[in-house]
């Protein structure tokens, strides 16, 4: 069924919509999964292609490593950093920075907006030197080649100065100003709050656009992802997430997964350090372009999720004071 299902995603979607609603079907399923990574895992070395080095806590790269973070606001502290990984995301990316630095002026405190060109070849990077000509709180980050949305989302996190870090996504599918229920949720003691589309579907006081397919295999997916070690979470692929800054260094210094299993990565290990976690409902609308595959990625996720516990298990996240920062991408 799988085989079928990874082959024919339309069929895939209709055969997991059928099984997932049978309990029993659920843990078969668990199963096969576990047993399928198992063998991957064993055969072949999961790869964990973001070459950045792991800088620790408290690191901050060296002027010497790239042109000086800048931000509209020179002279003070930097409050929010907003990091948006972009991958060819020409058609997309301009009506949501326009929404978010409208939004963030008008707050008048100092921001600052990252975009990470993940090596785009559709003009990304040219239309946000345009668009930082007349907004000078965005800044732009090149990756040589396509690296990865987790590699282009820690790249950002490594240069953002802002006492928050706010990480989102290019489509815009959350909005900006869903940002104030994060906040609430740090200002009441968490240390990472996570939009949930999961728990805004099941309110009626927020407004959840979602093709029925991806919300059946969401909800599959994140049913099998409790299960393997990320409990309580029902929402952990939602691209709208708030840290406070050392929690970031932290976290993404520690990282290895460059592709979209990154969020799981963080969430897993954020838990086993004690981190404090609100996930919080938020507003959402599916966004036409979308690049992930949520039949096939969402399987590679489970993969990543299995290497994520073998290193976890090998001693791979422990924090080390004698590593180095290889490379830091300059920022312009």
């Amino acid at each position: 069924l799988l085989a079928i299902g990874y082959s024919l995603p339309a069929l895939g979607y209709l055969l997991l919509a059928i099984l997932y609603s049978l309990p029993a079907i659920r843990y078969l399923l668990l199963a096969i999964i576990y047993t399928f990574a198992r063998a991957r895992l064993i055969c072949q070395a999961h790869p964990l292609s973001c070459n950045l080095g792991r800088p620790q806590l408290g690191w901050h790269p060296p002027a010497t490593q790239g042109a000086p973070v800048t931000t509209l606001y020179e002279s003070e502290t930097v409050h929010l950093s907003v990091i948006i990984p972009a991958y060819n995301e020409r058609e997309r990316l301009v009506p949501y920075m326009t929404e978010i630095t409208g939004y963030l002026g008008r707050r008048a405190k100092p921001y600052e907006v990252l975009v990470v060109d993940d090596g785009s070849h559709d003009g990304t990077a040219a239309l946000v030197e345009q668009f930082r000509t007349k907004e000078p709180a965005v800044r732009l980050l090149r990756l040589a080649q396509n690296t990865g949305k987790g590699c282009a989302v820690r790249t950002g996190m490594q240069v953002a100065r802002g006492e928050f870090q706010l990480m989102a996504d290019a489509d815009g599918a959350t909005p900006i100003q869903e940002l104030e229920r994060l906040e609430a949720a740090i200002g009441t003691g968490a240390d990472i709050a996570i939009g949930s589309r999961f728990l805004a579907s099941r309110d009626r006081g927020y407004t959840v656009k979602a093709r029925w397919h991806r919300s059946v295999l969401g909800n599959t997916f994140n049913w099998i992802v409790q299960r393997l070690g990320i409990p309580g979470i029902s929402d952990t692929q939602c691209g709208f997430k708030l840290f406070r800054k050392t929690v970031a260094w932290d976290l993404f210094g520690a990282a290895l997964v460059a592709g979209y299993g990154f969020d799981l990565e963080l969430l897993y290990v954020a838990q086993r350090r004690g981190y404090r976690i609100a996930e919080v409902p938020v507003n959402w609308a599916d966004q036409p372009g979308s690049k992930v595959r949520v039949l096939q990625d969402g399987l590679r996720m489970l993969l990543d999720l299995f290497a994520v516990r073998r290193n976890y298990a090998n001693g791979r996240y422990e924090p080390s004071s004698t590593e180095a920062v290889t490379h830091v991408p300059r920022l312009t």
